[in-house]
């Protein structure tokens, strides 16, 4: 790490902290493949996690701190508290409280506080700001009505990258034709507006020494909880003692079942983007399913 960047690092800490710190020491963090990770300590072992990127890339951390922030003040689940962000040097920085981490502690209790998350909620669909799924865009107007929020925010939005990112033909025709075939999946069910995570993969989730649950990297936004839930089934799932537990605090709408490849097309469609290769193929086979369901 350049020496600036050293020096200004402590001094934004310092500042944002009413502590002195001083870097002393970096050492890399893996986990992530967005962005270049590490702890950072002084020399009394005071230590925070932190991000690099680009500095074109600073409105990623602006909107990650801001919805770790949002989902503290809910006092729900465990989020790492944002100490500083900014740009120096050519890169963008996000400082982070840093946790002790660990892939076993209480997933019931994941469950019960995700529901509690979920009831904290809002007039409308949307949040304050736009935010990124991965380094993807993802608009968050405010709208009253779920069904266009998802059409034109989420869904449609990700068909519009597709097309110019060259993914046309059957990509588009189905995914014409699913945007039309939208009502049809909330036939006697109306979501109200829940503070969701946003990218709950298995991924962004993790526990404390304690067995804690905590969760980190979020796409903040109020939306269907069915959505976080879907998602934590896309990529390998959580144990099922997480489910029972959320099932208990708060069942799902008895349609979830019929909603989650909807929800989770959102994803694939990103990756799509993101990615290309195989989830062209995905998302082509899952608006086929849905297109099916919705006759």
């Amino acid at each position: 790490m350049k020496a600036k960047l050293t020096t200004h690092l402590s001094a934004v800490i310092s500042a944002a902290t009413q502590r002195q710190f001083k870097l002393h020491h970096t050492a890399p963090v893996g986990g992530g493949s967005i962005n270049e990770s590490s702890r950072i300590e002084d020399a009394d072992g005071t230590r925070y996690f932190l991000k690099l990127n680009d500095a074109r890339h600073h409105a990623m951390f602006v909107a990650e701190a801001t919805g770790l922030t949002a989902i503290a003040a809910t006092n729900t689940l465990r989020v790492p508290r944002p100490v500083a962000h900014g740009i120096m040097e050519g890169r963008s920085y996000l400082v982070l409280e840093y946790l002790e981490l660990s892939s076993r502690g209480d997933a019931r209790l994941l469950g019960e506080q995700l529901a509690a998350l979920h009831r904290s909620t809002n007039k409308r669909f949307g949040f304050d700001q736009d935010n990124f799924i991965g380094t993807t865009a993802q608009p968050n107007k405010w709208t009253d009505d779920w069904v266009t929020f998802w059409r034109e925010q989420r869904l449609g939005f990700q068909l519009r990258l597709a097309a110019e990112n060259g993914h046309g033909g059957e990509l588009q025709k189905m995914g014409a034709e699913l945007l039309d075939a939208l009502p049809a999946f909330f036939s006697g069910y109306t979501p109200q507006p829940s503070l969701l995570h946003g990218d709950l993969w298995g991924g962004n989730h993790a526990f404390l020494a304690d067995g804690t649950p905590t969760i980190f990297d979020p796409a903040v936004y109020y939306g269907d909880r069915e959505c976080d839930l879907a998602m934590t089934e896309l990529f390998g799932g959580y144990p099922e003692i997480f489910y029972a537990a959320y099932r208990k605090a708060w069942p799902p709408d008895r349609g979830y079942a019929a909603r989650r490849d909807l929800y989770n097309l959102y994803h694939i469609l990103n990756h799509a983007n993101l990615f290309g290769g195989g989830y062209t193929g995905q998302a082509e086979q899952v608006m086929s399913r849905l297109l099916a369901s919705a006759c």
